[in-house]
């Protein structure tokens, strides 16, 4: 009982922290056959016309933010997830690195400086594009080769976020900018990933309620902070190997299938309804979409909170080679899949991102 006024005090005092647009959340399963699973969920409190893309090799590329902007040609061909047809927000790569950017309201990217300006809205994409590990990646963006903008979203609300990192090993990367300084968290422990407050209170969070324990009680509220303890207990919970104990486990089935509903259910247990808001304080939206990224079967799962079928894109079934094009799976005005649809995408022109849109 000694307990109780603490545990009422944090609930209290990290209820403050609450995302005034979005709530996402991000976990990473590794099972025994080193099969590497991330699921994210996407809530907003509109329509965010979401489509998936496919980007071969050797696209030429620029950062969007005006004639500073850093340049690159992809290395890697990837299959990706859009908001607004204006930005990557989630994905894997050919090598199975896979990217999650989250909403974070405490982010601050700094000033201005001389360095090649990179929009927010191809972070995301730039990291997909150039590196086939964490480790690599955190090589790289540790030393700031880019600056990041961010201008706002169309329905007004700020383009502001924090990127995962996932690969086929296990690693695993936050990446924010807190004051203006780039923060990196590095290390395969980093497993669970919300909204506020920045990342280094969220591991507050977490600690603090694995020593309450899960089974005894978890804070059950939609809030980023809420979701985070709720989410470490539920991925922390999940079978690694086949679970005979299930009617559905039976001998021979395919662990990585196991795997994947496993981080679908701890996904949907901390999405929000579809249809819940408030508009006042805290603002909640409702989960509209969630993935999973099989990193070492490099394998794309989509599952819609509007339609009661889940899809995915098998990445070994599509040509990356340069100049075999970019490809859309539309998934606005009503369009829904089942099974693999990777013979539903169709040619198309490259997205405009943000940053270039708000140049026009």
């Amino acid at each position: 009982m000694k307990k109780l006024p603490l545990l009422l005090a944090v609930c209290v005092g990290f209820a403050a922290y609450v995302s005034p647009v979005a709530a996402c959340t991000r976990v990473v399963l590794k099972l025994d056959d080193g099969t590497v699973l991330t699921g994210r969920s996407m809530d907003w409190m509109d329509d965010i016309q979401n489509n998936l893309w496919v980007f071969p090799r050797g696209m030429k590329r620029d950062g969007a933010a005006g004639a500073g902007s850093i340049k690159w040609e992809s290395k890697y061909g990837s299959v990706i997830t859009t908001i607004y047809e204006i930005a990557t927000v989630d994905g894997i790569n050919e090598k199975g690195l896979v990217a999650n950017t989250l909403y974070l309201a405490e982010s601050e990217y700094g000033a201005v400086g001389d360095k090649p300006a990179l929009c927010i809205s191809l972070w995301a994409q730039y990291v997909l594009d150039n590196f086939a590990t964490v480790a690599e990646a955190v090589a790289a963006l540790e030393k700031e080769p880019f600056r990041i903008v961010a201008p706002k979203l169309p329905d007004g609300s700020p383009a502001t976020g924090h990127l995962a990192l996932t690969d086929t090993s296990g690693d695993s990367a936050i990446f924010e900018y807190i004051d203006g300084k780039l923060v990196i968290h590095h290390g395969a422990q980093y497993t669970v990933m919300t909204n506020s407050p920045e990342y280094s209170q969220q591991l507050a969070i977490e600690k603090y309620w694995s020593e309450v324990g899960g089974t005894n009680f978890l804070p059950g509220t939609a809030r980023a902070a809420d979701r985070f303890a709720r989410a470490s207990f539920g991925i922390q919970s999940v079978p690694r190997g086949i679970d005979k104990s299930f009617i559905n486990a039976v001998p021979g089935q395919d662990l990585a299938v196991q795997g994947v509903a496993s981080v679908m259910s701890v996904i949907r247990s901390v999405s929000v309804p579809l249809g819940l808001t408030t508009p006042g304080e805290p603002n909640i939206a409702s989960t509209i979409w969630r993935t999973v990224s099989d990193s070492k079967h490099l394998t794309y799962y989509y599952d819609s909170a509007t339609v009661p079928n889940t899809f995915w894109i098998d990445l070994t079934k599509l040509d990356f080679s340069p100049g075999a094009g970019v490809k859309r799976l539309l998934l606005t005005g009503g369009k829904y899949y089942a099974g693999e649809a990777s013979e539903h995408l169709e040619p198309a022109q490259a997205f405009t991102p943000l940053g270039a849109t708000a140049a026009k």
